[in-house]
């Protein structure tokens, strides 16, 4: 599942965290997630009506 972001947008995301890239991914119940692609602490974002909510505080451990 493909979350609908403008390209520039996408560019600079980034996972707050821990800085790392953000790609597209799907949570365990199928809704569209961002995942952070650091090896040491893979975080998921959840995706709420198209917005990516980044906090680490609604993040989930991947």
């Amino acid at each position: 599942m493909s979350i609908e972001l403008e390209p520039w947008v996408r560019e600079i995301l980034r996972c707050p965290v821990t800085g790392a890239t953000l790609v597209d991914g799907t949570g365990p119940g199928g809704e569209p997630e961002l995942h952070s692609t650091d090896p040491e602490r893979p975080l998921a974002y959840p995706v709420r009506d198209g917005i990516p909510v980044l906090l680490e505080s609604d993040a989930r451990e991947l």
